[in-house]
């Protein structure tokens, strides 16, 4: 089987060109412009940033993969879905708040941002996931299974349940609504905080199972007729509702993949990863702690696995940073090729390998690559 061709540029620049130069050859040498764009919306998979966070994306990466989609004839728009945790992109209204206060708003990236699963976070397809053994359906946001076309623009991270983020995070996780985000963290159902309740009823307006009924003016979910849609989340105003987080590490890695194996099935796609700044948590924090290796570089190509694999690699190959979080972990751990792994290192209750192993196994991508370097 001939190896996934993965294309990567170094973060070196010259006094005539800037890195974001280099990212517009770059994307194009991976073959974008092979994609039919002509008239056809497309769905720029992106990560906004929670307030406080420095190491997301800055907005001139995302500008430079629109002006090149609308340059192909494309219409793109840049979209993520809400958040399930309580925070500033937890329901649409907010998080488009939170994407403009980080710099993201059409003036500075010449497209315009769409919550996916729209403003309480219920707006979302059920979308079958073919070889799905976790998922047999996946709930993504509306607005990206809406989309013809779908390009996902990462930062590539730690992160504290999956080991990494980037490509097929980006996609699987990030694409799903806040009932499929429940499902891919959950094996239980939602629980309900009696002190945050203030017996509103607007829950049991989402609940198609009459699971939800009401005692003292507080709420109380019947587990039997639950079916741990999550829906109910959601609909709540007062972040009354939560989730156990019942998954394994394993389990939630290969749920990610299969949802991004039913966001990506039967669509083009093309997938970037920026390797900067790689905090050893999730931009989902409301801070960024210190990066814990040396600024990478930009990899991009059409195999998500492929992808994050290279860029697991590349990390892994790099010294660590004696004040980052490193400092302060067992480093015994070693990948296959006998470097220290990082991520494993970081986060040793995750195995990252999950996450590529099984999107291996459903057919999403392949670990086996061919790095192919674009100065």
């Amino acid at each position: 089987m001939e190896k996934s061709k993965v294309f990567f540029t170094d973060m070196r620049t010259k006094a005539d060109e800037s890195l974001l130069i280099k990212l517009d050859r770059l994307i194009k040498k991976a073959g974008i412009d092979e994609i039919d764009f002509k008239q056809k919306y497309v769905a720029v998979k992106i990560h906004f940033g929670e307030p406080g966070n420095l190491a997301f994306l800055r907005p001139n990466f995302a500008r430079v993969v629109v002006d090149r989609i609308t340059a192909l004839g494309g219409m793109p728009f840049l979209t993520d879905c809400n958040t399930l945790y309580v925070g500033r992109r937890n329901q649409g209204l907010n998080h488009l708040d939170a994407a403009n206060e980080n710099g993201y708003y059409p003036q500075s990236t010449h497209c315009q941002n769409i919550i996916a699963d729209g403003i309480r976070g219920t707006d979302e397809v059920d979308v079958p996931v073919k070889g799905g053994k976790y998922c047999k359906v996946a709930h993504i946001g509306r607005a990206i299974m809406d989309a013809d076309i779908v390009v996902s623009l990462n930062h590539f991270k730690g992160h504290e349940a999956c080991g990494f983020g980037g490509a097929v995070k980006n996609v699987g996780m990030g694409s799903g609504s806040r009932a499929g985000k429940m499902a891919m963290h959950n094996d239980g159902k939602p629980i309900i905080s009696k002190s945050a309740c203030i017996g509103c009823e607007i829950c049991a307006r989402f609940c198609a199972h009459g699971a939800i009924s009401f005692s003292g003016g507080k709420a109380l979910i019947d587990e039997g007729k639950c079916t741990g849609c999550g829906r109910c989340i959601g609909g709540c105003s007062k972040n009354a509702i939560g989730h156990r987080w019942s998954s394994s590490p394993n389990s939630l890695n290969c749920k990610v993949a299969e949802y991004a194996k039913a966001v990506l099935d039967g669509r083009p796609h093309f997938h970037i990863n920026v390797v900067n700044q790689v905090s050893p948590y999730c931009d989902c924090h409301s801070e960024s702690d210190a990066a814990v290796i040396p600024d990478i570089g930009i990899f991009a190509g059409f195999d998500p696995v492929a992808l994050d694999k290279a860029c697991i690699d590349a990390v892994n190959a790099a010294p660590g940073i004696r004040t980052s979080i490193l400092a302060e972990r067992d480093r015994s751990r070693r990948d296959d090729a006998g470097n220290e792994d990082h991520f494993a290192n970081i986060h040793p209750s995750t195995d990252w390998r999950s996450m590529i192993s099984h999107a291996e196994e459903i057919g999403l991508g392949s670990g086996e690559y061919e790095l192919i370097t674009v100065v």
